[in-house]
C-alpha cells in the first residue's frame, strides 16, 4: 500500500512539472510573438554616402529635409523625351546602370525590374528608372528596341541615355551604386553593378538591393509599399 501511495505521488509532481514546463514555454511563445509584432521600424533608413550606414530619421523633420538628395539630371529616353527630376515629382522610384548589349548579370537584372514593374504597373505614385553606362552605343532607337523586347511600359519605366560623365558621376558620386570602398574611379573606368536603389519622393537614397537575387528583391517590393504608408 506504501509502495502503490508513493508511486501516485510521483505521478502527481511529475504532471505538475509538465504541466508546468508547457506553461512557461507557452509564455515565452507568447513573449516572442509580441516582439516580433512590434519589432518593426517605423521609418525605412536613410543614407548619405557609399558606406550605406543606416541613418534613422523622422521623415518631415528639418534633419530629413537637410540630408543627402539626389540632384537634378537630364537625360533622354526611349522615347526621345527629356527626363528630369521633375519626371519624378511626388514619385517613389527605383533606379539602377545597365547597357543593352550585356551578356551577363543585366538580362536578369531587367527582368528582375519587370517583375517590380509588374507588381506596381497600375500605381501612378511608382517609376522605374535605368541608366545605360554605354551611353555612346544606347542610342534613344537601341533603348526603344531593347525597351520592347522586355515589355517596357514607357510610363512607367525610363530607359534613358545621355552624356557618360552625367551618368557616371550621378551613378557614383550621388546614388553610390558602385560597392568599391575607398577606390577611386574616373569616367574611364567602366560602372557595371547589380545594385537596385530605392528613392523616396524627397529625392533620397532609402535602401539598396542586389537586384540578382530574389529574395533582395522580394524585400525591396515590401519596402516600397511601407514607404508609399509613410508618404
Amino acid at each position: 500500500m506504501k509502495l502503490l501511495l508513493e508511486t501516485k505521488k510521483y505521478k502527481v509532481v511529475f504532471l505538475f512539472l509538465v504541466v508546468f514546463a508547457l506553461s512557461c514555454n507557452q509564455q515565452v511563445k507568447n513573449v516572442n510573438t509580441k516582439a516580433d509584432e512590434t519589432s518593426r521600424v517605423d521609418y525605412l533608413p536613410f543614407y548619405k554616402d557609399e558606406s550605406f550606414t543606416p541613418h534613422w530619421l523622422i521623415p518631415g523633420s528639418e534633419e530629413e529635409q537637410l540630408f543627402h538628395k539626389i540632384p537634378d539630371f537630364k537625360f533622354i529616353n526611349q522615347l526621345g523625351d527629356t527626363v528630369t527630376q521633375q519626371t519624378f515629382d511626388d514619385k517613389i522610384y527605383i533606379t539602377d546602370f545597365f547597357f543593352t548589349t550585356c551578356p551577363g548579370i543585366c538580362p536578369k537584372m531587367t527582368n528582375n525590374m519587370g517583375k517590380i514593374q509588374e507588381e506596381f504597373k497600375n500605381d501612378s505614385d511608382i517609376l522605374l528608372l535605368s541608366h545605360s553606362v554605354m551611353p555612346s552605343t544606347d542610342t534613344v532607337s537601341i533603348l526603344k528596341s531593347y525597351a520592347e523586347n522586355n515589355n517596357v511600359i514607357d510610363d512607367k519605366w525610363h530607359l534613358v541615355t545621355g552624356n557618360r560623365s552625367d551618368i557616371y558621376t550621378l551613378g557614383r558620386d550621388q546614388y553610390f551604386v558602385e560597392s568599391d570602398l575607398g577606390e577611386v574611379k574616373s569616367v574611364d573606368d567602366f560602372l557595371h553593378t547589380e545594385n537596385f536603389l530605392l528613392i523616396d519622393k524627397n529625392k533620397h537614397i532609402r535602401g539598396i538591393y542586389n537586384g540578382l537575387n530574389r529574395a533582395s528583391i522580394a524585400q525591396l517590393i515590401i519596402d516600397i509599399k511601407a514607404l508609399k504608408e509613410e508618404s
